[in-house]
């Protein structure tokens, strides 16, 4: 009687005589021999089973064939159902990987490169950062004077001051058109180059700036403050990246000796090698649709880590320990097997928090679901506003400075931005000494007209979603405890890389075993069919 495939098992963790390994077990049975010694579907996992097949050890077949019983039994036994679950997770893992692996290795590439961007910026550009100290330092509107000098027309729209009297001062500003000159009017957007948005903790003292009135300069900044930059450079504390650009315009930044008065070094973060990093990380230099591809990369790399732990999960403690070790003296199938499934188990649930806090700047809807989620308001408390005053100048940003400093000394830094129209307050962001994270900001907010200090919000007295939205960043980009969290971030980022290259090898020695497995089961048949 022909050969009939009654039952194709894989019997996870027998290791008897006749299979190999646990997972070789392709049963080729005649009707007649499985007839003759009742065997039956459920007799396959019955004690006995091993002793029958030793009887017949030309049942087992090529290794590594996936099946399931297709005749005879009352029903799958448990262990068959979740060999078909095994193997259903193991298709997804497989496909999903094969659709997004390439974004996925670009991803983390330059999420590598780009946790340690600040320390490799002042390490490679000292003398941008950092100046030395000599006397007292010069006001603001000097700074911004000698700045209009070199750069006819610029309008600044934002002033970082540093608590450490070693650092330079930076005046982010939109560059005059050509035969503008110098021009009496700027805009008045808040927030910072991405490349720049993250402050390092500095020790020092605040180094306090000689205040004057500056009105003359600041004149420049009151004209058009509802004006706001839309080119890429708008974005809020913390939120680096905001929207795709169109191009590579947009506002430069100036680095200043607040000492000398001098003129450092004009700085576009769109030229350099991060911001090139930061758009493939991004929306891998695509605009809009890169930013689509990005983010739905994402979300599949969630599915992806979620089946891969899965897969992982281990049945004896004997798997277990196999699982969480690499067997270094192993051949290099096996060594590329343990890269793939131990180190994939150790960085899983960092990749996994890198790629869910990720998703706030690719989908607009996860933003509004952390919100419903802590049952938030995206826009917080209503910030105090200005009591106009008819025929009175605006503050300096030399004044608005000493207020917020006196109201919150010791800063690490003081971002300093204009007033949006006549009725709005004087906005000074400033990052605490005992900040939790460098999103923990704190507000102070400045009546422009009577020079005193509305309200002072620290981060503690955000509402919940602003709170747990501000620390996506400092999660994604490994800060959250300084340099010992980035190291980890930067070695499971390029772990990260090396995942889908050691899984497709692995996939690829899965199709070269099959299809040994299928020329030999040719082979073999017309032997089978003439007996």
């Amino acid at each position: 009687m022909p050969r009939q495939r009654i039952a194709l098992v894989r019997c996870c963790g027998i290791r008897e005589e006749g299979i190999k390994t646990p997972y070789r077990n392709m049963l080729l049975i005649k009707r007649a021999q499985a007839s003759a010694c009742a065997f039956s579907f459920l007799d396959c996992f019955s004690p006995v089973f091993p002793d029958w097949l030793k009887k017949f050890p030309d049942c087992v077949s090529a290794p590594g064939r996936k099946a399931v019983i297709l005749q005879a039994g009352p029903g799958l036994p448990d262990m068959i159902k979740k060999q078909t679950m095994k193997v259903f997770f193991r298709s997804i893992h497989l496909y999903l990987s094969l659709a997004a692996g390439l974004v996925i290795m670009v991803t983390c590439f330059t999420g590598a490169v780009l946790v340690f961007e600040e320390e490799l910026n002042h390490a490679f550009n000292h003398d941008r950062y950092y100046v030395k100290p000599a006397g007292e330092k010069l006001p603001v509107s000097t700074l911004i004077a000698n700045l209009e000098a070199k750069q006819p027309g610029a309008k600044v729209s934002g002033i970082r001051l540093y608590g450490d009297p070693e650092r330079s001062v930076e005046l982010t500003f939109t560059p005059g058109k050509k035969g503008e000159g110098r021009k009496k009017d700027g805009g008045a957007a808040t927030g910072e180059k991405a490349g720049d948005a993250v402050a390092t903790p500095l020790k020092g003292d605040t180094g306090a700036v000689n205040a004057q009135n500056g009105d003359a300069a600041v004149a420049a900044l009151q004209a058009k403050g509802k004006k706001a930059e839309k080119n890429g450079q708008e974005k809020t504390a913390g939120d680096k990246g905001g929207k795709a650009p169109a191009g590579k315009g947009g506002g430069k930044k100036a680095f200043m000796n607040p000492y000398t008065g001098e003129l450092i070094e004009v700085y576009v973060y769109q030229d350099t090698f991060f911001y090139t990093m930061f758009a493939l990380h991004r929306w891998m230099l695509g605009g809009a649709v890169g930013k689509v591809i990005v983010g739905v990369s994402t979300l599949v790399f969630l599915f992806i880590l979620l089946t891969g732990i899965i897969l992982w999960w281990p049945k004896t403690k004997n798997i277990l320990i196999q699982r969480v070790k690499v067997k270094w003296t192993a051949g290099w199938k096996r060594l590329n097997h343990d890269l793939h499934i131990v180190l994939g188990f150790y960085t899983a649930i960092f990749l996994f928090i890198f790629a869910f806090t990720g998703l706030a700047w690719s989908f607009e809807w996860f933003n509004n679901g952390i919100y419903k989620v802590t049952g938030s308001d995206p826009k917080g408390t209503p910030p105090p506003s200005s009591q106009y005053t008819e025929n009175t100048p605006r503050i300096s940003f030399d004044s608005a400075y000493q207020l917020a400093a006196t109201a919150a000394p010791g800063a690490y830094y003081y971002n300093l931005s204009a007033p949006k129209d006549s009725a709005a307050a004087f906005v000074v962001n400033l990052l605490p000494a005992d900040a939790a994270h460098e999103s923990a900001t704190t507000n102070v907010f400045i009546d422009q007209y009577a020079a005193k200090v509305l309200k002072v919000q620290p981060f503690s007295e955000r509402n919940l979603g602003q709170r747990v939205r501000s620390s996506f960043k400092p999660i994604h980009v490994s800060s959250i405890y300084g340099i010992p969290s980035k190291i980890i971030g930067f070695i499971v980022c390029l772990l990260g890389v090396t995942f889908p290259v050691t899984g497709i090898i692995m996939w690829i020695q899965r199709l070269k075993k099959k299809a040994k497995a299928r020329k030999n089961r040719e082979k073999r048949e017309p032997v089978e069919m003439a007996a």
